[in-house]
């Protein structure tokens, strides 16, 4: 089955054609990041704006790639939530309207579910139940994915998503938006043992994560006191790369300890690992240095909000259940995965 995938839940404008949830013929990606930098995040106005004017193109231009013509597509598939409401409408709208027009079914999906899903496309057997770390800059959290479509969930972030706090440490240090990339790369510069940063405990859920703390305890490093955000720096220019090794440092390290804490607490010993900070190399050497499980990550292309791994899930969904939705379908800003 040949899907065309949409993907519009952030600030990311996304097609993909997919064959039989694996096969990747195109995979288009309208990236944000111009408009947003100067705000050092989302700016939702400026992002449905851009989805509006991006959309078409995109769609054409995934079509040519793919080398196939509409009539030879037979699901859409859109990402239904969680995410900026007016962006997912927009990506919704196109693929009800595209489904309607060429007499196909649509199906909509949910966005972090994909993230997991991304890193299973390039394999021919996934084993089951494993562990599920999403980390991304709208969402962090852990589930055991029992089957596909079937989620126990075992803890997530109750402040910041990780990705968001590397964007808010990246703004106070003076660097680019997104700030993952440039944290990583400073960080290979510093000392991670220079600042005694701790990570955030939440009473009652070893699982769970707070980087709000560990935020703070940057400003107040980089900044002084009671101070506001806005204030000058009262670090060096050589002091910013140690600062960033030792945020990166005790974030991931978090991550990681409760990822392994939760795998030997529910019996996984594999992870599936997804969502943007997955590209951080860092992560990796954590991982196989702290223990042997195997951890699968999704292809750099799929790590980030893609439309490649909506059309894949999109498919798997709609084989499985021999189901589509209707075309009242609603976005959502929030959808639980798992209970």
């Amino acid at each position: 089955m040949l899907v065309l995938g949409i993907e519009s839940s952030c600030d990311e404008t996304a097609c993909a054609l997919v064959r039989g949830g694996k096969e990747i013929l195109s995979n288009v990606v309208r990236s944000q990041t111009d408009v947003h930098s100067p705000f050092g995040g989302v700016f939702p106005e400026l992002a449905c704006r851009r989805h509006i004017d991006a959309l078409i193109p995109v769609i054409k231009t995934a079509l040519e790639e793919a080398g196939v013509t509409p009539q030879e597509v037979e699901l859409v598939a859109a990402a239904q939530g969680p995410g900026l409401v007016g962006a997912l409408l927009i990506g919704l709208n196109a693929a009800k309207t595209l489904s309607y027009a060429w007499e196909i079914p649509f199906i909509g999906v949910n966005h972090v579910e994909a993230h997991l899903f991304a890193a299973m496309m390039h394999l021919e057997q996934v084993a089951l139940p494993a562990l599920g770390l999403v980390i991304s800059g709208g969402h962090t959290f852990l589930v055991k994915i029992e089957e596909l479509g079937k989620y126990q969930f075992l803890g997530g972030t109750q402040d910041d998503a990780l990705g968001e706090a590397f964007d808010k440490v990246a703004t106070l240090l003076g660097l680019p938006y997104p700030g993952g990339p440039h944290i990583e790369a400073l960080a290979k510069r510093g000392d991670p043992r220079r600042f005694p940063f701790k990570p955030g405990h939440v009473k009652h859920h070893p699982l769970d994560f707070s980087f709000s703390g560990l935020k703070t305890n940057v400003l107040y490093t980089v900044k002084g006191q009671n101070i506001s955000k806005d204030a000058p720096l009262i670090i060096t220019e050589g002091e910013k790369a140690d600062v960033a090794a030792s945020f990166q440092e005790v974030a991931l390290k978090d991550v990681v300890s409760k990822t392994l804490l939760a795998a030997k607490l529910h019996h996984c010993s594999t992870i599936f690992c997804g969502g943007g900070v997955s590209n951080n190399c860092r992560l990796k050497e954590l991982f196989s240095s702290r223990s042997e499980l195997t951890v699968h990550y999704p292809e750099k292309s799929l790590s980030l909000d893609n439309a490649a791994m909506i059309a894949g899930l999109g498919f798997h969904r709609h084989k499985s259940t021999g189901k589509s939705d209707g075309l009242d379908l609603e976005p959502l800003t929030r959808i639980p995965l798992g209970t």
